[in-house]
């Protein structure tokens, strides 16, 4: 796998971005779950995968010959980790999908019909 780069990162938060700015217009509530989905997934959405970025910078930097082993390093060091952690917390997202999608169906289901439609 060829190493990622700048620009390959850069791609990803533009694509991130585009999404807000879709959901900012409104689309359908379906389509916008379906979105999202894979972002919230519990095993390899955004808050894990990024929790184990956190996590293997930190270990990069700690285990670099070329960094300095001063105290400063290890709070930035415990900072990240610490991020990390906070991230991984937010894997539950993926349950306020389900949840939604519940309540959404819900609602739909509830609508009252019109007069052609009975």
């Amino acid at each position: 796998m060829p190493a990622p780069t700048p620009d390959t990162i850069r791609t990803l938060t533009e694509t991130l971005a585009d999404l807000t700015d879709y959901l900012r217009e409104n689309p359908d509530v379906d389509e916008a779950l379906a979105l999202v989905e894979p972002l919230l997934d519990e095993y390899t959405g955004l808050p894990v995968q990024f929790a184990d970025t956190l996590r293997a910078l930190a270990r990069a930097i700690q285990e670099h010959p070329d960094v300095p082993r001063t105290a400063q390093v290890d709070l930035l060091v415990a900072e990240l980790r610490t991020a990390a952690w906070e991230q991984t917390e937010q894997h539950s997202l993926h349950y306020v999908l389900d949840d939604l999608r519940d309540l959404y169906g819900s609602s739909v289901a509830r609508e009252p019909e019109c007069c052609r439609c009975r």
